[in-house]
C-alpha cells in the first residue's frame, strides 16, 4: 500500500482540480467579467499546470542523461528517453490547450506570439530529439549521442519558453508590454486561484510522473527479454 500513496495522491489532487476549476469563483476585478472570456480563465488550471509536468520530466531526463556520460548504463539511457517522451506529449497537451485559450482570449488559436512560437520550437527539437535516436542503428552510438544531444535541447528550451518571451513584446501574461488576462501571472494572481493551481501543478505532474513509469516498466520487460 506504501508505494501507491502517490497515485491514490494524483487521482484525488486531480479530481480537486476539475471539479474546483470548474466551479471556484474567479476574480471579479477584470475586464472580462461581463463576456465569454471570464469563463475561459478557467483553463489556467489545466493549461499552465502540463507545462509544469512536463518542464519536471525533461528535467529528470536530463540527469539520466548526465547520468548516462558519466556512467553508460542502458537503464539511464531508457529512463532519459521515457521521461523526455512524456514531457513531449505533455508539451503538446500544454500546446493544444493553450491555442484553445488563445482562440476566445485573442481571437485566433495561433497569434504568432513569442511564447506559443518558442513554445513550439522547443517542442520540435524535442521531436527531433527522437529522430535522431530512430536514426542509429548503432545502440551504444545511439545513447551516447542522444544524451549529449538530450543536455543542448533542455538547455535551448529554458530560454525559449522562460526567457526569451519575457523580453519581448508579448499576449501572455509576464511578456515585455503584455495584455493578457488580469490576475493570471505571476504574483497577482487570486488567492483563491492559487488554492486550486498549485494542488493542479502537483496532481498533474504526478500524472505525467505515474504515465513515465509505466512506461518504463514495458520498456525494462521488453529489455529483459532481448537479453535473456
Amino acid at each position: 500500500m506504501r508505494q501507491y500513496w502517490w497515485k491514490i495522491l494524483t487521482i484525488i489532487l486531480l479530481l480537486y482540480t476539475f471539479i474546483a476549476g470548474l466551479l471556484v469563483p474567479l476574480p471579479h476585478e477584470t475586464a472580462y467579467v461581463n463576456s465569454n472570456l471570464y469563463e475561459s480563465m478557467r483553463n489556467f488550471f489545466f493549461h499552465v499546470p502540463m507545462w509544469f509536468g512536463q518542464l519536471g520530466l525533461i528535467t529528470v531526463s536530463l540527469v539520466y542523461s548526465i547520468k548516462y556520460l558519466r556512467k553508460p548504463d542502458p537503464v539511464y539511457d531508457i529512463y532519459a528517453t521515457e521521461f523526455a517522451r512524456t514531457g513531449t506529449v505533455f508539451g503538446i497537451l500544454g500546446l493544444i490547450t493553450g491555442a484553445i485559450w488563445a482562440n476566445y482570449t485573442w481571437g485566433a488559436a495561433w497569434s504568432n506570439d513569442p511564447k506559443q512560437i518558442g513554445a513550439a520550437i522547443a517542442l520540435l527539437i524535442y521531436v527531433a530529439y527522437f529522430v535522431l535516436r530512430n536514426s542509429m542503428p548503432d545502440i551504444d552510438k545511439r545513447s551516447r549521442v542522444a544524451a549529449v544531444y538530450n543536455i543542448f535541447a533542455y538547455f535551448i528550451y529554458i530560454p525559449m519558453i522562460l526567457i526569451l518571451p519575457r523580453l519581448t513584446e508579448s499576449l501572455h501574461p509576464g511578456g515585455k508590454g503584455s495584455e493578457g488576462n488580469p490576475g493570471m501571472g505571476g504574483n497577482s494572481l487570486d488567492a483563491t486561484l492559487k488554492l486550486v493551481f498549485w494542488p493542479g501543478v502537483l496532481g498533474w505532474t504526478l500524472l505525467a510522473t505515474w504515465i513515465s513509469t509505466l512506461r518504463l516498466r514495458v520498456r525494462l520487460l521488453e529489455e529483459k527479454k532481448h537479453t535473456a
